[in-house]
């Protein structure tokens, strides 16, 4: 069994089954099977399919601890919300409620007064979020 690039699809002694494109994670578990259980190797596994030997053995150990369900791509970056917690933006709309005209460089200076740690942007993020922008009057078009 290998996997056909041109056809897309894995190749096997009795016939062909099609991958989608952009699926990552049989293409990973076609590398894997190759590498390790066709002959191909590790090396040129991962050549062929585009990953570097050290990614090679890095999805192996994965697999092995996890199963197929480990090769699948995860969502990288912060999983929360560590600077703009649900407390802070309470503070952010009721400085806002408090004061309509206040701007955000203001609130964050106010909430960085009473010991919150926020940025400017930030407060103009959670303003933008939750739409309490200031409402600004627009001219009718020149006729």
């Amino acid at each position: 069994m290998y996997f056909d690039d041109q056809a897309g699809a894995m190749v096997g002694e009795h016939g062909a089954l099609g991958v989608p494109t952009d699926d990552q994670l049989s293409r990973k578990l076609a590398m894997l099977i190759e590498g390790q259980c066709e002959g191909l190797g590790p090396v040129r596994a991962a050549r062929k399919y585009g990953y570097t030997r050290q990614r090679y053995f890095q999805l192996r150990k994965v697999y092995e601890k996890d199963g197929a369900l480990g090769l699948l791509n995860k969502v990288r970056g912060p999983k929360t919300k560590y600077r703009r917690t649900s407390e802070l933006e309470r503070q952010v709309i009721r400085h806002r409620f408090l004061d309509p005209d206040a701007s955000a460089p203001v609130i964050a200076q106010k909430l960085r007064q009473t010991g919150f740690v926020i940025s400017t942007r930030s407060v103009e993020r959670v303003i933008a979020d939750y739409g309490l922008q200031k409402k600004t009057l627009s001219m009718p078009p020149a006729s």
